[in-house]
């Protein structure tokens, strides 16, 4: 069961990682690979510490608002970098 105190920022940092799985996977496919290079790396990067937010906050962890931090930092930075594209997947 989800820690309830952490539900909603749970459920969020869960929607978000897959978000960036996706569109790292369709990051790839494009013609221009190599112009979507850091938005994959970014994608990858925030995929990555979402997971690990979900963990830590499922378990308490009293590293907990650090990563959370860092997470929020990287998502912002994803964004950020996501939104210099028009492609679909990256909005």
């Amino acid at each position: 069961m989800l820690n309830a105190k952490f539900r909603d920022c749970i459920e969020a940092c869960k929607r978000c990682a897959d978000a960036c799985n996706t569109c790292s996977v369709a990051c790839l496919q494009e013609e221009n690979v190599a112009e979507m290079s850091r938005c994959v790396r970014l994608d990858l990067d925030c995929a990555a510490i979402c997971r690990l937010a979900v963990s830590a906050m499922v378990r308490d962890s009293e590293f907990s608002k650090a990563i959370c931090q860092l997470c929020a930092d990287l998502c912002e930075a994803c964004a950020e970098e996501c939104n210099k594209h028009d492609h679909e997947h990256c909005q």
